[in-house]
């Protein structure tokens, strides 16, 4: 009898640490694999352009695919969603030259098709600096660009400044966004240069590569040699990163590529001058 006693006392203490295990236990292993907080992730294009997007059933994992609304988006600049650890890849028979930004906490974005990158292999880069221009590198019918959110390699629903883009739309003009991704703050105006411009070491220096044409980020101004063309002419110069170039970084361009203005004026694409160097 007090065999069978043990033997119940035991099978109940066993059952009772089975019940503890799927407990308290169980539910913190649940929360482990919940997402750690993302970075308030911006939009992948240039501040106060609106892009459209769209999703199709072959796409990889959750990602969108976004066009510029309005046309030109092939050269358009890709940003940084936030601030990271930028390398740079390739694949022949896919996503083409990519972009990878590892944010830390298990948080990355991929950024594909690129027609060129804008930042080496391996560097630290912003939230809003410019790590390629848009393009169709790799298996696609047109430029765009193809980004993702991932948490520790699973694809996440794209959320921006913290909002979910979902339900993704099946094709494009159905749903856009206005990007504010460097509209303020990083020391950055953005411009739009109606031609590619010439960089220079200094202003009116010796010419070090170009800034090709689209919309672009600079630090600052600083009067220099006229530039003239015809009846067009502008005295300031802008200091700013090359598209191509060697050296490409802080480098000089004339003012007189920008798309907006007029003779010897120098502001960003929201009519504010821009700061002086």
């Amino acid at each position: 009898m007090r065999t069978v006693q043990k033997a119940l006392i035991v099978g109940l203490i066993l059952a009772l640490a089975v019940v503890g295990a799927l407990t308290p236990t169980g539910a913190a292993q649940a929360e482990q694999v919940t997402p750690a907080a993302a970075p308030n992730f911006k939009a992948p294009f240039p501040c106060g352009q609106s892009w459209t997007y769209s999703h199709h059933s072959q796409e990889v994992r959750l990602a969108l695919d976004f066009i510029k609304n309005g046309g030109g988006t092939n050269g358009q600049p890709n940003l940084a969603s936030a601030a990271g650890y930028a390398t740079r890849h390739y694949q022949a028979g896919g996503a083409g030259n990519y972009v990878i930004i590892d944010h830390g906490g298990g948080w990355k974005t991929y950024y594909f098709h690129l027609a060129a990158f804008s930042v080496g292999n391996g560097v630290n880069v912003v939230q809003g600096q410019q790590i390629g221009t848009t393009g169709a590198t790799g298996n696609v019918t047109g430029p765009h660009i193809h980004y993702e959110q991932l948490y520790n390699g699973q694809g996440q629903t794209i959320r921006i400044n913290g909002t979910s883009l979902a339900p993704y739309p099946g094709s494009y003009g159905q749903k856009s966004i206005t990007s504010d991704n460097g509209c303020s703050g990083g020391g950055k105006q953005w411009v739009d240069t109606f031609a590619d411009a010439p960089g220079h070491s200094t202003p009116g220096g010796a010419q070090t590569g170009t800034l090709l044409k689209g919309t672009n980020y600079v630090y600052c101004r600083q009067l220099g040699p006229k530039v003239q063309v015809g009846d067009s002419f502008n005295h300031w110069w802008l200091k700013t990163d090359l598209d191509q170039g060697n050296p490409w970084q802080n480098q000089w361009v004339s003012a007189y590529y920008l798309a907006r203005w007029g003779n010897d004026v120098a502001k960003d694409n929201n009519g504010v001058d821009i700061v002086n160097c």
